[in-house]
């Protein structure tokens, strides 16, 4: 989680939300929901991103991969909070200049542009790429949708 206040970000905290994976489908998705309820009730975020689901290989994976990602969706849509989503290609060049950048190179770009971010994985560390990219986005999409309307 991050503050955005003109061109200044300011690290938050971080953290990954994890379920129990000798639990069936429906509990885990139940343990992501409360989990993430709680990350929302601590913080009180305004906004929250979340990464579009990319496809692999493997279809029951990214099928279940889904299913969490709507959990991540719906917490924060009951909450009343807006969520924006953004691709990987999209998080990477924003943060670190290349679309197709590795784990260690968006670990090192949020770790200089969060000084004070430690995330304790790379899970934590592209959540951070996230918000970063979501805030460079959010003027740009504020701008579109005022002049749509």
């Amino acid at each position: 989680m991050i503050v955005s206040e003109g061109t200044k970000l300011s690290y938050v905290a971080s953290g990954v939300v994890v379920s129990d994976g000798d639990l069936d489908l429906a509990s885990r998705l139940e343990q992501l929901y409360r989990g993430l309820d709680a990350v929302l009730r601590a913080h009180a975020p305004d906004e929250v991103s979340v990464e579009e689901t990319f496809v692999n290989k493997d279809a029951q994976a990214t099928l279940k991969l889904g299913h969490a990602r709507a959990v991540a969706l719906l917490v924060p849509a009951l909450a009343g909070l807006p969520v924006a989503e953004y691709g990987a290609n999209q998080v990477k060049k924003t943060v670190v200049g290349v679309g197709h950048a590795e784990k260690a190179q968006v670990l090192a770009m949020v770790r200089i542009l969060l000084p004070k971010a430690e995330p304790k994985s790379a899970d934590a560390a592209d959540a951070l790429a996230i918000a970063i990219a979501h805030a460079h986005h959010r003027k740009a999409r504020s701008l579109t949708a005022s002049l749509a309307s």
